[in-house]
């Protein structure tokens, strides 16, 4: 069991399924008091009876009032998992583009606009983002999620940085693929690029304990991202090579 969640209230965004759930499932089972947000009411219901948790169905962007009051007036852990995977490119229209920066970066922002003053006070907190590999490297034909996924690495970075020495602890976890239905939704380029290395979403989980832990920022799933991620930083034209050749292995593919 890892004490610093035993008895936490703990909130999980896009809990009711996917590598929300793994996380919801983990926390409970260390003895935490688990609040499983999702958009999908059933989804969100079925997972938290499974685990004697609360369900607050709804917009991940406006839950920590409600999820405050639900855990007794504290939330230890925040849980920033709730996303969504927009394909395209630069013309995926405006629509697309506003959707995936208000769900997968100001979401992020939002919470901790409600949270970090408590947490500040009582020199205690802990933000956990779901960013992705695609935060720290690109992902082939998904501009608007490879953006607003270094836009959501940023703002936990930010976080860390600022607050960690009064007493606020962030996580960031880059995962590459995962076998959930966001997996299933990227087609052809998915299959092509994450499909092969996917593992499972309780592998997140446990990577995420192991940094709890470890009480390391950076959570990698794939160990070996930290290498990519190093040739990307030493070598940018090299690594761009790289991944242009990867594009045209999934263009010559389709």
């Amino acid at each position: 069991m890892v004490e610093a969640v035993q008895g936490a209230g703990v909130v999980v965004t896009g809990a009711g399924g996917g590598i929300g759930a793994a996380l919801a499932r983990r926390f409970a089972a260390e003895g935490a008091r688990v609040v499983v947000n999702d958009l999908d009411a059933d989804k969100a219901r079925s997972v938290a009876e499974e685990i004697g948790a609360v369900a607050l169905p709804g917009d991940a962007s406006s839950v920590v009032a409600e999820a405050r009051h639900a855990l007794g007036g504290t939330i230890d852990v925040y849980c920033a998992n709730a996303g969504v995977g927009t394909g395209g490119s630069e013309a995926a229209g405006e629509e697309a583009w506003a959707r995936a920066w208000d769900v997968n970066v100001m979401a992020h922002v939002r919470a901790a606009e409600a949270l970090v003053p408590a947490w500040l006070e009582r020199g205690s907190g802990r933000f956990v983002a779901t960013v992705s590999a695609a935060g720290l490297l690109t992902m082939v034909g998904a501009a608007p999620y490879s953006v607003t996924k270094h836009g959501a690495y940023a703002f936990a970075e930010w976080l860390s940085l600022t607050y960690r020495h009064r007493g606020i602890k962030v996580h960031a976890i880059c995962p590459q693929g995962v076998r959930t239905d966001m997996l299933d939704a990227t087609g052809s380029v998915g299959d092509l690029v994450l499909r092969p290395t996917a593992i499972e979403p309780q592998d997140v989980a446990d990577a995420l304990f192991k940094g709890i832990e470890e009480d390391r920022f950076l959570i990698l799933p794939h160990p070996e991202v930290a290498g990519f991620y190093q040739a990307r930083a030493a070598d940018p034209d090299r690594w761009l090579v790289h991944m242009n050749r990867i594009q045209q292995k999934w263009e010559e593919s389709r």
